[in-house]
């Protein structure tokens, strides 16, 4: 029940939608001019085009209904050595296995997680990353040809008179308002998938070429981008060459999710000991900040003045409540909001409360400059 409750969702309603408008424009626009008995070409045009449609809406519900593939509830590796080479994730009471990341849409490890995707309403992962690939080609090419058949439909319709006296009389496009409206409407659509679903694509095909994910290539970056002795090199385990590296996503995932191929001289936990050094790091440049203000979550704390409001950070990441007096370890700072995670006390601690994470307005925190700088004295000051 959980796949079936996928689809009832903005993301994948809004997708049918588009899909729904251009294929039915597409189709009842052609037929005039183009239609699939009328000859050898019409028929031919509306088999390529309805193939597209229908590979589009397979790799769509395959990506979506298939899911990325979880990483079992409570898993750690065979043996007990490697323990300290995984992060443990406290949502799911378990390791997390090499290039698996958790989601908090999902609320699972996700195998070889690259991004959760609103649009199939899950992740794209390990088990349906070339359905969700195929997808965003399908329905840029499906895109393509339905913009050319309605650009030349509106084209005819508009000149309507002339391919009446002068031009092919038994194929006219008669447009009134309604279907003009919807044929422009679905024409916008279609462009704009060319335009917004393109760029993915590509970036997906890049990534896949590397054997990266979204997420790693950002690891990568950082661990490239540091500084260390010259022997020690960092060296991306799992890029294999562009061509086994298309083997390993297409056309179907090879493996069993928690084990990869790697590269000569690397091992399965290459990348997380990377992981783990990088979130180290991240903690000890983290600056702890007093609260002093009340913020109850929201995305838009009108309370807090206009330029708070107007200057949102660009992310879908969680926002957290804060309450005077307790503290916070920020890692990201921006003009008008931190992001960091609420400090929790020892009773916190025992009971196993998941540490909450996210962004919350700079006015409503200040830095403890001192170790020994007393919280209350700051509440009073504010006060």
């Amino acid at each position: 029940m959980s796949a079936l409750k996928r689809i009832f969702h903005w993301g994948p309603l809004i997708a049918l939608f588009i899909i729904k408008s251009i294929t039915f424009s597409t189709l009842y626009m052609t037929s005039m001019f183009l239609p699939p008995l009328g000859s050898l070409w019409g028929c031919f045009n509306h088999i390529v085009f309805l193939s597209l449609v229908g590979c589009t809406l397979y790799n769509f519900f395959m990506a979506m209904f298939g899911g990325p593939g979880f990483v079992h509830f409570g898993w750690k590796p065979a043996k007990e050595e490697n323990l300290k080479f995984l992060q443990y994730c406290t949502f799911c009471e378990g390791y997390k296995a090499p290039r698996a990341h958790h989601c908090r849409k999902c609320k699972r490890c996700v195998m070889k997680m690259d991004h959760h995707c609103p649009w199939i309403n899950t992740c794209c992962g390990y088990k349906n990353h070339a359905h969700f690939t195929f997808f965003l080609f399908c329905a840029v090419c499906g895109s393509c040809h339905a913009t050319v058949l309605l650009v030349i439909g509106l084209y005819r319709a508009f000149h309507l008179s002339w391919y009446f006296y002068y031009g092919d009389r038994e194929h006219l496009v008669y447009l009134t308002l309604y279907p003009l409206v919807c044929t422009v409407f679905s024409l916008g659509l279609a462009i704009g998938v060319v335009i917004a679903v393109g760029g993915p694509f590509v970036i997906q095909m890049k990534i896949i070429l590397k054997n990266e994910t979204s997420i790693e290539n950002w690891i990568v970056t950082k661990a490239m981008s540091r500084a260390r002795p010259e022997k020690q090199k960092f060296i991306y385990p799992y890029n294999l060459g562009w061509w086994q590296n298309l083997q390993e996503v297409f056309p179907y995932p090879k493996g069993d999710g928690l084990t990869w191929p790697v590269v000569k001289g690397c091992s399965q936990y290459t990348l997380t000991m990377e992981q783990l050094f990088q979130k180290q790091e991240k903690k000890a440049h983290a600056r702890q900040y007093a609260v002093i203000e009340q913020y109850s979550g929201s995305w838009f704390p009108v309370t807090k003045g206009l330029r708070v409001c107007f200057n949102i950070p660009c992310s879908d990441e969680p926002r957290i409540p804060l309450h005077i007096g307790e503290k916070v370890a920020v890692t990201r700072w921006k003009r008008h909001w931190l992001y960091g995670e609420r400090i929790q006390n020892n009773s916190e601690r025992n009971s196993g409360k998941h540490q909450q994470k996210g962004w919350f307005p700079r006015k409503c925190v200040v830095e403890l400059t001192s170790i020994h700088c007393d919280v209350n004295k700051v509440q009073k000051k504010s006060q």
